[in-house]
């Protein structure tokens, strides 16, 4: 037997012996679930990369077969059980996140992707404030700004009667809002005659990418190392991706080096980044790459989230016409002149509008994918016995579609909000679409706010029809991450028309 035979025998041996070790001698071995889920990491591979973004439908498929707890990977461990999910991820529990899983992101230095729990306790507690009820309302001029920029253009698109792109629209003014926030320069994509379509494409496209990420990490820094002509011939929404990447950098590197416009005149007017660079982290956490990190998800997350839920709304209302009769005689009664819309605080106390917003973020889904954590000691579910370093997981979007918790899941019903809180019922308690503990959305204040003020001003003084645009275009079909309906859809078109009220 010469070298290369013998070689390729103890290569297959191993294979063959590491297989047999994952699949019956690893401590999750006694655990449910599918002898080749348990295998390799490959069946994740084939159902979210080649079968695009499925692989959510092949763990469900597991519970129905194998019951509410299964091993879904060889290392790592699905439940879904609405009320185990605040269990799982308590604030009181110290909990890292999974390092394969957070290499979806590509940005190793921000929050979201910071593996160990005291490390992304750090990090967000400098960023903390900046999302809290009392800062978003201090905000508050500067989303209704953006909002009435949005009106402004959607008047002038009533008056052509052109037909548009909801929820690029709505991506536009989610992401001029989070940018001029971060950076106090907005990319001003309300301009843009179509919202600048590309970057809500791009952005979706990045976040289907993680699939094929988690996979293979080494691709995305390989193909940073590249010429930006290079890539953008081979893949031109890559390309259009680093660009943005690039464009963040601008935004970030003038504010640590003291020379931009807010540096420059000593105004008050602070941004996160002014104040990150400012605050007492420590040096290794102000570098321009960590920063840049923070920024991107930041700015890809935070616009495409909140606007799918916007879209959704305005969808589902036209949808279930009668939601949208009540909703406006609601806004109607409390806002007398279209032009004076409320604030943030007092749109808060319109029941049905409230009802609404929440129906709206049940129905967008939020975060679609699994969210994996590791505890450092053992988990108990029912009769077992989690080992202490296995990540396990939930998916909030079977919390969210759940029967025992939402009847008729699917429906858009609005009432069963104000049904529950009659009976005294804690229905928010699923409310999962921001996540829980202490890894839950930085941005959820600030996602309430522009969706109350978004959806209180567009209905007050608008009306629109949907433009062939059906319930393939909103439900969620692929899970990228977000939750992406039918891939041939042409987005949520409509048109519209300035209402005489």
């Amino acid at each position: 037997m010469d070298w290369t035979t013998t070689l390729l025998v103890a290569g297959l041996l191993s294979v063959v012996i590491g297989g047999v070790r994952r699949v019956w001698f690893s401590p999750l071995s006694g655990f449910p679930g599918s002898k080749f889920a348990a295998l390799t990491l490959w069946n994740e591979f084939y159902w979210d990369v080649v079968k695009r973004g499925t692989f959510m439908w092949r763990i469900e498929e597991m519970h129905k077969k194998y019951g509410p707890i299964v091993r879904i990977n060889p290392y790592e461990i699905h439940i879904m059980d609405p009320d185990f999910y605040h269990e799982l991820y308590a604030s009181n529990r110290a909990l890292d996140k999974y390092r394969w899983w957070t290499n979806l992101a590509g940005a190793d230095g921000s929050g979201f992707s910071t593996v160990p729990h005291s490390l992304h306790r750090l990090r967000r507690s400098a960023m903390d404030p900046f999302f809290s009820a009392r800062s978003v309302t201090q905000l508050e001029p500067v989303l209704r700004s953006k909002v009435e920029k949005l009106s402004a253009r959607f008047q002038g698109l009533a008056d052509t009667k052109e037909i548009l792109r909801l929820d690029a629209a709505f991506m536009a003014l989610t992401m001029d809002i989070i940018c001029d926030y971060a950076f106090a320069k907005d990319r001003k994509y309300l301009d843009e005659p179509d919202f600048q379509l590309r970057w809500k494409e791009t952005i979706i496209g990045a976040f289907e990418g993680g699939a094929l990420g988690r996979q293979f990490p080494w691709m995305l820094p390989l193909m940073k190392k590249l010429p930006l002509s290079v890539v953008s011939a081979m893949n031109p929404a890559v390309g259009y991706l680093f660009q943005w990447q690039a464009g963040v950098k601008e935004g970030v590197k003038p504010i640590l080096e003291h020379a931009d416009e807010v540096s420059k005149t000593g105004e008050a007017s602070r941004t996160i980044f002014h104040t990150l660079r400012d605050s007492d982290l420590p040096a290794e956490e102000k570098t321009l790459q960590r920063l840049c990190d923070e920024g991107e998800i930041l700015t890809g997350a935070g616009s495409e989230t909140t606007a799918m839920a916007i879209t959704r709304i305005f969808f589902y209302l036209k949808h279930v016409p009668e939601t949208l009769a009540t909703l406006r005689r609601e806004v109607d009664h409390a806002i007398p002149d279209a032009s004076d819309i409320p604030t943030w605080a007092e749109l808060q106390s319109l029941p049905y509008l409230n009802a609404v917003v929440r129906e709206g973020l049940r129905l967008s889904y939020g975060v679609t994918t699994r969210l994996p954590r590791i505890a450092h000691e053992d988990i108990k579910y029912k009769d077992y016995i989690i080992p202490a370093g296995t990540p396990v997981s939930e998916t909030p979007y079977f919390v969210l579609m759940d029967p025992s918790v939402f009847p008729d899941p699917t429906v858009f019903r609005p009432e069963r909000w104000l049904e529950a809180e009659n009976a005294g019922q804690r229905l928010d308690k699923y409310l999962v679409s921001f996540g829980r503990g202490t890894r839950q959305c930085l941005g959820k204040n600030l996602a309430y706010a522009e969706m109350y003020l978004a959806v209180a001003t567009v209905v007050r003084r608008f009306d629109w029809e949907l433009y062939e645009t059906r319930l393939d275009d909103v439900i969620c079909k692929h899970d990228f991450f977000v939750a992406v309906g039918d891939l041939n859809s042409k987005g949520v078109r409509a048109r519209l028309q300035v209402r005489k009220v």
